[in-house]
């Protein structure tokens, strides 16, 4: 058996209303109730797609300065990026705003249950009901008003409660009504989600032709720069490649006024806070500054005060809490029996399964493992996500999920952040995560949208600590699944047998032990 697949491992509540996903839209009547050819996305920003499914680039990480790292050719004419900058505001102080529609004010603590109810423009508002958007989700109804009036904030809601229209809906406002003065900067910490959100807002605000650009690694940089030449309103990009670009003077953020951190407690931890004060440091001062995530630990919220004025918080759940749709369970089991408890769930017939392995060797392994099995046994093939795939092999794998090509997806947590893949039935955490607070980003790729779904974990028996923070960090115990065999140490604290995903705490114990009689040899 391969002993890295199994290795020990280290270590007011808010109704969520049902939003369409604006990545899964069928073609829908424009305003004047004809139903449109689907636009042509500028060229450049085609070429960067069109890297989806060509060889990986040179290089993964970072960007290939272009010939000259000084200028960005323009449509009429070579400029500077501090000139693109230039004419970019100029430009946007010469439009004619539009006349807003006054909204009729709510009493003092009512939150808006319809878009109509929202400081929202007309044109936007018509989008939204052309694209079938009715009732905010509470994170946008009590996020977007304080956006609007232009405050920094701090966000915080459960996966899947639509965030990126949270932000996303304020930014298209002011580039519907032609009160932009500036760009948005979309931070990101991942390219698969950098491509997600910017084709969600792209969706929306095509109507009033939204011009975007995306900076992301594992892609070429000279159509990247290319798409400067459009003058775009939102950038969407991952730290690194915008950093990459800011060294090389191939890009000048003067022209920002709204920076949003999506993710942000991950943006902002040890690895990625250098990265966003550089980035910042080339923002004007004068912005406003988002900040959107599942969880928010005090030491980042604390780091936070680095880039934001007096944010305003809106926080619909505790921070950490999992969605109330999602049934938890746990198993405790040895290592060397994992496969055979993987093999055994699946063999239940989950139709769409995200799992969840500690490093990218593992996840290959365990993707290997299940496209070895017979057919009767795999019922569907595997595909895997992680940092040692290329951007194409990436997004060739995640569409293939999306599509139901591939019944199961592994992946390393790249895939735990922001990844909105509608219907998976059920995620298993084949190890469990290095940090407490990525279980719930984890698990909230279930039981998005108001869909139900199932979170079953698998924990050694030496592992009982980590599943204490676990659910420390989500304020419930998760219950020991019905059929479990395992059990923890006399040493660790009682435990509940089976139940759901909100069972109490009870003195029993499971009995039998180590995962039962699962261990086969295998080949991986």
């Amino acid at each position: 058996m391969n002993s890295e697949l199994t290795g020990a491992t280290t270590g007011s509540s808010s109704r969520v209303s049902k939003p369409k996903d604006a990545l899964s839209q069928p073609k829908t009547a424009d305003l004047n109730g004809e139903v449109p050819a689907k636009p042509k996305r500028k060229k450049a920003v085609a070429a960067t797609l069109a890297v989806l499914n060509s060889p990986p680039a040179p290089q993964e990480q970072g960007a290939a300065p272009v010939e000259s790292s000084d200028w960005v050719e323009q449509s009429d004419g070579p400029r500077s990026p501090k000139e693109a900058a230039r004419a970019f505001v100029a430009a946007q102080s010469e439009n004619t705003p539009e006349v807003k529609t006054e909204v009729a004010p709510l009493a003092e603590g009512e939150v808006a249950t319809a878009f109509n109810q929202l400081p929202l423009s007309k044109r936007v508002l018509d989008v939204l009901d052309e694209n079938g958007f009715q009732t905010p989700t509470p994170i946008q109804a009590q996020a977007i008003p304080v956006v609007m009036t232009g405050s920094d904030l701090i966000g915080i809601a459960q996966t899947g409660t639509g965030k990126t229209l949270a932000f996303g809906l304020p930014i298209l406002d002011r580039i519907a009504t032609k009160t932009a003065k500036g760009r948005a900067l979309i931070l990101v910490p991942t390219r698969e989600l950098a491509l997600q959100v910017e084709e969600a807002l792209w969706n929306l605000g095509r109507a009033f032709r939204l011009r975007t650009a995306v900076f992301i690694g594992g892609a070429p940089a000279r159509p990247q720069l290319s798409q400067m030449r459009g003058n775009p309103d939102i950038i969407v990009a991952t730290p690194g490649r915008l950093n990459d670009f800011l060294a090389n003077n191939q890009v000048d953020l003067r022209a920002v006024d709204c920076v949003v951190l999506d993710e942000a407690d991950r943006m902002l931890d040890m690895g990625f806070a250098p990265q966003i004060r550089r980035i910042l440091s080339q923002v004007p001062t004068d912005r406003q500054t988002l900040l959107f995530s599942a969880t928010m630990p005090d030491e980042i919220v604390n780091l936070t005060r680095e880039f934001q004025r007096d944010p305003q918080r809106v926080e619909i759940e505790r921070a950490g809490t999992t969605a109330e749709n999602i049934t938890q369970n746990l198993y405790i089991v040895e290592q060397d029996d994992k496969p055979a408890l993987l093999e055994e769930i699946l063999s239940k017939g989950a139709q769409s399964v995200l799992i969840f392995a500690r490093t990218r060797s593992r996840a290959n392994k365990v993707s290997r493992y299940l496209n070895g099995l017979p057919d009767e046994k795999a019922q569907g093939r595997a595909a895997e996500i992680h940092s040692d795939r290329t951007l194409g092999q990436r997004r060739q794998a995640l569409d293939g999920f999306k599509s139901g090509r591939y019944r199961v997806l592994v992946a390393t947590d790249i895939a735990a952040r922001g990844i909105d893949v509608t219907g998976i039935e059920l995620v298993i955490n084949f190890d469990l995560p290095d940090a407490a607070d990525d279980y719930v980003h984890r698990i909230g790729r279930t039981a998005r949208a108001g869909r139900s779904g199932t979170a079953l974990s698998f924990a050694a028996p030496d592992q009982w600590r980590d599943v204490r923070d676990i659910e420390k960090s989500v304020g419930n115990p998760i219950p020991l699944a019905e059929d479990n065999r395992g059990e923890f140490p006399p040493a660790s604290r009682p435990r509940t047998g089976g139940g759901a995903s909100r069972g109490g705490r009870s003195n029993s114990r499971p009995r039998g032990g180590g995962g039962g009689n699962r261990s086969r040899d295998r080949r991986y």
